[in-house]
């Protein structure tokens, strides 16, 4: 088992020029936070000449986050005067109302409050102005403001995600929104498409493919779709891993014989090698600063997780829950290792506190691979099984909150959660 989870990890806004995908992902929601905040949210005055309903995506991105219990609160115009004392006797702690007009130039203006029913006072208001195929992303972004007003934590409705599914023979790396819809394709192959990564800027993803017969390791540009090859030496070529700054990727190399960790300018330049072991170094991951890679070796007799410095040096081992630890991913702020850690012949997702050394077991399956947090450090999607079919599940890092995304063809894998978008 060993071998061969070691061989598949080495081996195996807008995106306007992507073709469209047909198969959109769904959404199940299990479970709830410790504490919901009771919001009602009204129906925007006049959203339904809008593409999208404005006012269903923000409902929808509060309810999947887990930390809000959404209440209906009919149709009110943004600008109505508020009881805030009938409002609070319903059990509401706050209120949105909002409203959207049709501009002279084809975009759409929307305006929203967010209402504190218990201070009786304006908790915040924005006004944005989209062109009609982003209105989905404008209910995103007031989603994301009602969270951080609400929470103080920066929401991420209004990020993207990428993943690999495979329906029939072929393989697609498609990108959607957080919410699994506006699914765009990036690349079709005949062959695998392995470790999608998103580039800091989130203007690029660095991918594993097999369509010259051996792993090959690509950067893509998702706006005009150019592609550069970053690593295609002899032998394996995998894991690739950006640097906080964008500039170089952290990749794994069999190209001197045992797989090791080197790092390589972002348009395939500047190649260096980091470790020299006896052993299979593997999976490098950049920590937020900069400063560490973290990164799986088997130089210990079995898979563990180490970090050595982001120029190469003496490494440290961090984990030692368990016989079995690999695919580690950091969190936004350093502080929490998430990584898939075999017990007893269960492949499950664990996170650790490296502040104390405290192991959480995050999932309930038995196949989970790929973990990757989200930007703002709340969530980890990852994949796993569904129906002896590849799915991808979400988890909150309490372990309280989880979605499971699943789409009706064929298998879905490797997701790789995008950054926060400028």
């Amino acid at each position: 088992m060993l071998k061969t989870l070691f061989v598949r990890t080495v081996a195996v806004a807008s995106l306007l020029a992507a073709s469209a995908s047909h198969a959109q992902l769904r959404v199940e929601i299990a479970g709830v936070g410790a504490q919901q905040i009771p919001i009602a949210v009204a129906g925007f005055a006049d959203e339904t000449i809008a593409p999208a309903q404005v006012s269903a995506i923000i409902k929808a991105d509060l309810e999947r986050s887990g930390m809000f219990r959404v209440m209906d609160a009919g149709v009110l115009p943004e600008n109505a005067q508020v009881n805030y004392g009938d409002w609070k006797s319903r059990g509401a702690d706050a209120l949105v109302v909002g409203s959207v007009q049709r501009l002279p130039d084809g975009r759409f203006d929307v305006h929203y409050r967010l209402l504190d029913t218990v201070k009786s006072t304006q908790l915040s208001a924005l006004a944005l102005a989209a062109q009609p195929q982003f209105t989905r992303v404008t209910g995103h972004k007031i989603a994301d403001d009602i969270y951080e007003k609400l929470i103080g934590a920066r929401g991420a409705f209004a990020t993207r995600m990428a993943y690999v599914t495979k329906v029939g023979n072929e393989y697609r790396l498609e990108v959607a929104d957080a919410d699994g819809e506006g699914v765009n394709v990036a690349l079709r192959s005949n062959e695998p498409i392995i470790s999608p990564t998103w580039s800091p800027d989130g203007t690029r993803v660095a991918y594993v493919s097999f369509e010259k017969k051996k792993p090959v390791v690509y950067v893509q540009n998702l706006v005009t779709r150019q592609r550069t090859v970053v690593a295609d030496f002899k032998g394996s070529n995998s894991a690739p891993s950006w640097s906080p700054d964008g500039t170089k990727l952290a990749i794994a190399l069999a190209r001197d014989g045992l797989t090791q960790v080197y790092t390589v300018s972002a348009d395939g330049g500047n190649l260096q090698r980091l470790t020299h072991t006896d052993g299979i170094d593997t999976e490098p991951q950049y920590s937020p600063d900069g400063q560490w890679i973290y990164f799986t070796s088997d130089r210990s007799g079995g898979p563990q997780i180490y970090k050595m410095p982001a120029g190469g040096g003496n490494a440290q081992r961090v984990t030692f829950h368990g016989p079995y630890n690999i695919s580690p991913r950091i969190s936004p702020d350093g502080k929490t290792l998430a990584y898939i850690g075999r017990r007893e012949g269960r492949f499950q997702l664990y996170v650790l506190d490296l502040t104390n050394g405290q192991e959480l077991r995050l999932s309930d399956t038995a196949k989970d691979e790929s973990p990757s947090f989200s930007p703002n450090g709340k969530y980890i999607m990852y994949a796993t099984e569904s129906g002896r079919r590849g799915s991808l599940a979400v988890v909150s890092v309490d372990g309280r909150v989880k979605q499971r995304l699943t789409t009706q063809a064929g298998d879905i894998r490797e997701p790789n959660w995008g950054p926060f978008m400028k």
